[in-house]
């Protein structure tokens, strides 16, 4: 879902604020934050267990947070599929797909491309 009402312009493409995912017995994601600005390459490196692949699960519709907004565009977002992202613009490549080296011509897709 993309909320019109809450459009803000900005000088990032996507702001994930104070996002937080639990499992059962486990809290993955604590009040993460993420800013990524338009026409700019951003790694997510850390440790097995780190949250990183959970975080984007939760950008891309496959997870839903348990709080915490994400902008996309200066609009809120909220997906409930992946689906639903990928007609916003937002694609994921999953952990263990080796892509080459590609961004969209547009730069508009925010891409994570983790091993773990």
């Amino acid at each position: 879902m993309v909320s019109n009402n809450s459009e803000r312009s900005g000088e990032f493409l996507l702001e994930m604020s104070n996002i937080n995912k639990s499992f059962p017995g486990v809290k993955a994601l604590d009040n993460v934050n993420l800013k990524v600005r338009p026409h700019s390459i951003h790694a997510l490196m850390g440790e097995n267990g780190a949250g990183k692949s959970t975080l984007l699960k939760c950008l891309f519709g496959i997870y839903q947070k348990d709080s915490g907004s994400i902008l996309f565009q200066g609009k809120e977002i909220d997906f409930h599929s992946a689906k639903e992202a990928l007609e916003n613009g937002i694609s994921m490549v999953h952990p263990g797909v080796k892509p080459g080296m590609q961004r969209s011509g547009d730069g508009q897709h925010v891409a994570g491309a983790l091993s773990h």
